[in-house]
């Protein structure tokens, strides 16, 4: 339900995710709820991977085990962002994207709901860039480039 309003709600296209999905610029993949999500790059597409491993640090999902999955299979090329939320999930895995040459990005605390998270990360070290939330879109345009988007928006 979620992914189908947020789907609703924007230009993008959102869904929820399914093993062996495509990782295709300007669609968002929301994962399912009691799952972990990674990313596997291959010669011909970067697919999604749905896991039920064991919970870390009371979390599935865990964003530390997505974002350590897109620093290993991205590296240098990898874009990290930790938005609000309570507690440390994902500060960790910041940091594995950083520490592989990618960039990093927190939310500001004043546009954040809950700052626990992107405060793990930022205290840490780990996030290159802060931006508030009305920033975040026109942040990442720039860095991934609005040429690679448009030709998955909607009408």
């Amino acid at each position: 339900m979620f992914a189908q309003r947020l789907d609703e709600s924007c230009a993008l296209d959102v869904k929820e995710a399914q093993s062996g999905d495509l990782l295709i610029a300007g669609r968002v993949l929301i994962c399912p709820g009691d799952r972990h999500i990674k990313v596997r790059r291959m010669p011909l597409a970067s697919t999604v991977v749905l896991t039920h491993e064991a919970r870390l640090n009371g979390h599935r999902p865990s964003a530390d085990i997505l974002f350590r999955s897109v620093a290993a299979e991205f590296a240098n090329r990898a874009v990290g962002v930790l938005m609000t939320g309570m507690g440390e999930d994902g500060a960790a895995g910041l940091g594995m994207i950083k520490g592989a040459g990618g960039t990093t990005i927190a939310q500001s605390e004043e546009s954040c709901v809950v700052f626990g998270m992107p405060k793990a990360a930022i205290e840490r070290g780990y996030a290159m860039r802060i931006v508030s939330l009305d920033t975040l879109a026109n942040t990442l345009v720039g860095l991934c480039g609005a040429e690679r988007m448009a030709p998955a928006m909607k009408v």
